[in-house]
């Protein structure tokens, strides 16, 4: 059968994996409110498509922290790809870097970040939980900056894991051949009492729950990597955000994964944007399916969109080739949803290019 869209892997991501495994990438936190809000947001914005354009040439290219990309959709950090595929992040780092475009590696990666700088040439970005030891973080971040990543994405939202009931019921551990190969030859101190099926459970409960704004402030002076803060979901930690330094921000509920009834980010966007007032770009995951998904994103203020679920369904379908398809579909759909509405180049994209439900319900001021 031939694969028409993106959604459609996740079925077959369904059957191939083990029920541990699927049920780890695809589950979200307690309700699952939010990870059921983060796609059906999207679908009470509306188009309001200009017509009689010249739309013969379409340019999606943009430029990311200075970084040229071919489009304004990009890999988001996921954990443990290669439960999904034995190429796991590799796969995963030739796909984008053929597309032109970033992956985010996550820090619990099965693949380390020396083993994906070694797939070749491309951009890419090291996600980053702050530890209780902080020798830690610095080491990883060295070894993300010797092996040519070129920001740190710092996820914000995770003080502590959230509720994923799925997990707690299929008893979730990382498979035994598999290991979190950031942590392998690090100096854990501590951390060494755990064997390689622990590790995961046992790296989750450093995390540090003390981490504030001021941690943001330490992790600028012990790198010159740009520093993208990522879970931002409010515009007060958006102004914060730019008061203290950060290159970006990622408007992100981690997939739907930590807090339940958090809006989508769909939603938040516009919040998050208005209050950066343009000091720094902002970015969006959570709930990308669709290349209107992504049109929708960018008139709404965002800089770019990153992509989660997706990859490791098409990972654990198809390997890289389905990664690169992932890829393909929503740049070709994203194009064709711009020569509809009317634009040739992002910066033709504009807030009255959609309709959101405030509007419709006249809660926002008329546009006219």
């Amino acid at each position: 059968m031939e694969i028409t869209n993106v959604t459609e892997y996740q079925a077959i991501a369904k059957k191939r994996l083990p029920k541990m495994i699927y049920d780890y990438y695809a589950s979200g936190a307690e309700d699952e409110w939010t990870l059921q809000e983060n796609r059906e947001a999207f679908a009470r914005i509306l188009f309001r498509p200009r017509i009689l354009i010249d739309v013969s040439k379409i340019d999606m290219t943009t430029t990311v922290l200075g970084f040229k990309l071919s489009m304004p959709i990009m890999i988001a950090p996921s954990a443990m790809q290669k439960m999904a595929h034995p190429d796991g992040e590799y796969a995963t780092a030739r796909a984008a870097s053929a597309a032109g475009t970033i992956m985010t590696l996550s820090s619990w990666a099965t693949s380390s970040v020396e083993e994906v700088a070694s797939t070749g040439p491309g951009i890419r970005f090291f996600q980053l939980y702050v530890y209780k030891n902080r020798k830690v973080v610095e080491q990883l971040v060295r070894r993300a900056e010797q092996a040519g990543f070129k920001a740190i994405a710092l996820t914000v939202d995770t003080p502590r894991l959230g509720r994923r009931e799925a997990d707690i019921k299929n008893r979730f551990v990382l498979p035994p051949n598999l290991t979190l190969k950031n942590f392998e030859g690090l100096d854990l101190g501590k951390m060494d009492q755990a064997n390689d099926s622990g590790l995961a459970s046992y790296v989750a409960g450093q995390i540090d729950r003390t981490l504030s704004w001021k941690d943001v402030k330490w992790l600028q002076s012990i790198t010159t990597l740009p520093i993208l803060v990522k879970g931002v979901i409010t515009g007060e930690d958006s102004r914060l955000a730019v008061e203290n330094g950060a290159a970006g921000i990622i408007v992100s509920n981690h997939g739907a994964r930590q807090l339940d009834y958090v809006p989508a980010t769909i939603s938040a966007l516009e919040e998050v944007v208005q209050a950066a007032r343009g000091q720094i770009p902002v970015f969006l995951d959570g709930g990308v399916r669709r290349g209107t998904d992504v049109f929708k994103a960018l008139a709404l203020g965002a800089a770019g969109v990153f992509i989660g679920r997706p990859v490791v369904f098409s990972l654990a379908a198809a390997g890289e080739a389905g990664v690169s398809n992932v890829l393909k579909m929503l740049r070709d759909e994203f194009e064709l949803t711009m020569a509809l509405s009317g634009c040739s180049s992002l910066a033709d994209i504009t807030r009255n290019h959609v309709v959101t439900e405030a509007e419709k319900l006249g809660v926002m001021p008329s546009r006219l």
